[in-house]
């Protein structure tokens, strides 16, 4: 007999390349505008005194490959493609040195976006709820360790979306590396493993609709993918 009122859900974890267990999540951070053309394209400007966050929850959070039908309460879905990483070990409070140690393996992914409800919280000073937290909008490839994939520094991140390119930028381009952002992220938070952090995206987002198909990739990185019903 179960001790619950109702079955728990499964714990939601990313393969690893060359590991035969998975990666269990645990939260969802995500840093906005750490591109600065993004920030351009979206009329805003980049802040360059510290990276800033908002969140996604896990239960939101699919695998590459997911076929899911076009979100409701909205009629400007967005793409967004985006580095992320995990990492493996505590840190709070971490110098850059130990920021970095901290990161286990990195990821493509996709931050998918109801637009036009994230401008609703922006043109009323109220939070991004409804656009950012959607049901399958946090779209996962499977991770490669950071040994393998190396310095993060000019590698191309690119979105396609019906074989068309959206976004081509390169790495090199983030406002904030990813040990800055882990080092930032933990004067507020005590991090550790299960935790995944998405660093942003390139300009080129756009709308997509029922029936087109994602395709987003890395130098160096498995690509993700999404189809819309």
């Amino acid at each position: 007999m179960s001790d619950y009122l109702f079955e728990p859900a499964d714990v939601f974890a990313l393969e690893v390349t060359g590991e035969d267990k998975a990666y269990p999540l645990r939260r969802i951070f995500c840093v906005g505008r750490n591109y600065a053309a993004h920030a351009l394209e979206m009329g805003n400007e980049v802040d360059r005194e510290a990276p800033w966050y908002f969140t996604k929850q896990v239960a939101h959070a699919v695998k590459s490959g997911a076929v899911l039908p076009y979100p409701p309460g909205t009629e400007n879905y967005h793409h967004e493609m985006e580095l992320a990483f995990v990492l493996g070990a505590s840190v709070f409070r971490a110098s850059a040195a130990e920021a970095q140690a901290a990161i286990y393996a990195y990821g493509s992914a996709l931050d998918m976006t109801r637009r036009d409800r994230q401008q609703d919280g922006k043109d009323n000073r109220r939070p991004w709820s409804l656009g950012k937290d959607v049901e399958g909008s946090a779209v996962f490839g499977p991770l490669t360790k950071a040994a393998e994939f190396g310095a993060v520094s000019g590698q191309r991140i690119y979105l396609e979306v019906n074989g068309e390119t959206r976004q081509d930028a390169s790495l090199a381009e983030m406002v904030w590396s990813c040990g800055e952002i882990v080092a930032h992220l933990s004067r507020y938070y005590h991090l550790g493993a299960g935790d995944i952090i998405l660093t942003g995206t390139p300009a080129g987002v756009g709308p997509v609709t029922a029936g087109d198909k994602i395709v987003g990739g890395i130098d160096g990185l498995q690509a993700v993918t999404l189809e819309l019903t």
